[in-house]
C-alpha cells in the first residue's frame, strides 16, 4: 500500500476475456483498486489523463494504437508505471526485463500474475520514495520503438507456398548473387533480396554481418577459433564453421561480451 492509500489500478487489452481475467485477479488484492478497463489505446489515452493511476496493464498488440503508441501520447511526466501483457516470444522478453517493471507473457497463470504484481509493488514504493516514478517506464518505450523498428517475420515462399519465418529461428544467413540463403536448423530458404536490404531489417543486437556474405545470429554462437593470420572462425551450436572478418571483430566481440 503507498503511504495509507490503495493502488490505483488500469486495464487495457482490446481482448474482453482478458480484461475480465486481470481485473479479477487485480480484485484479490486489498491493496489495489481498478479504477477503469479500456479495450482499445485512444480509451488509454483518456483514462490515464482522466483516472491518472498508478500501475497500468497494458497489453502490447492492440489495433490503430498500440501499447508504446498509448505511452507515447501521454504528457510528459504523466507515465504510470507499467506493466506489459504481451504474446510476444520468449527472447523479446529478455530485450526488455531489465528495465521493465514486468512483461506478463500470455498465456500466464496466478502466480506468474502475483509475482508481476509484488513487483510492481515495490517499484512504486521505492520510486515515491524517491520522489516520482515512471522513468524506467519511459527507459523501457525506447526498447519497444527499438524493437519495433526491426524486423521480427519474414515472408518465405517455397514449393509453391508462402510462410512466416521468425527471424530468431535464422541460425545464420548466407549472400548468394542478389538473393539470400537462411539456414534455419537443418532447412535453408532461399529469400530474394539481397544481404544488405536484409541486414538493414534485422535487430542489430542479435544479427550481425561477420562477413561481406555472411551474417549469424549472435544466440547461436558457441565458439570462436583463432585461425591464420590473426583471423578467427566462429562456431555456430550445430557444428557450423564461419569465417569472421578483421573488420567485424571488434563488433561481435561486444555483442559476446568476450575478448579478442
Amino acid at each position: 500500500m503507498m503511504e495509507g492509500r490503495r493502488i490505483r489500478a488500469l486495464v487495457v487489452d482490446d481482448e474482453p476475456l482478458a480484461r475480465r481475467r486481470l481485473r479479477r485477479l487485480l480484485e484479490r488484492d486489498p491493496d489495489v483498486e481498478t479504477v477503469a478497463d479500456c479495450g482499445d489505446g485512444s480509451a488509454a489515452v483518456a483514462a490515464i489523463a482522466e483516472q491518472a493511476p498508478d500501475l497500468v496493464f497494458l497489453d502490447v498488440q492492440m489495433p490503430e494504437i498500440d501499447g508504446f503508441g498509448v505511452l507515447e501520447r501521454l504528457p510528459a511526466g504523466r507515465t504510470p508505471l507499467v506493466v506489459f501483457v504481451t504474446a510476444y516470444d520468449q527472447y523479446a522478453l529478455r530485450a526488455f526485463e531489465v528495465s521493465a517493471v514486468d512483461y506478463l507473457l500470455k498465456p500466464f497463470d496466478r502466480r506468474r500474475f502475483d509475482q508481476a504484481l509484488q513487483r510492481a509493488k515495490a517499484r512504486l514504493a521505492a520510486e515515491e520514495a524517491a520522489g516520482g516514478f515512471g522513468r524506467r517506464t519511459l527507459a523501457l518505450l525506447e526498447e519497444l520503438r527499438a524493437r519495433a523498428s526491426h524486423c521480427e517475420r519474414l515472408v518465405v515462399k517455397a514449393g509453391g507456398r508462402a510462410f512466416f519465418l521468425k527471424t530468431d529461428e535464422i541460425d545464420w544467413i548466407e549472400a548468394e548473387g542478389k538473393y539470400v540463403r537462411l539456414h534455419v536448423g537443418r532447412e535453408s530458404h532461399l529469400l530474394r533480396e539481397p544481404i544488405s536490404t536484409l541486414e538493414a531489417q534485422l535487430d542489430p543486437r542479435r544479427f550481425l554481418r561477420i562477413h561481406r556474405s555472411t551474417i549469424v545470429n549472435v544466440d547461436r554462437v558457441r565458439e570462436l577459433q583463432p585461425w591464420f593470420h590473426n583471423e578467427y572462425r566462429v562456431l555456430l551450436r550445430d557444428g557450423t564453421e564461419l569465417m569472421l572478418s578483421r573488420g567485424c571483430r571488434k563488433k561481435l566481440a561486444e555483442l559476446l561480451k568476450v575478448p579478442l
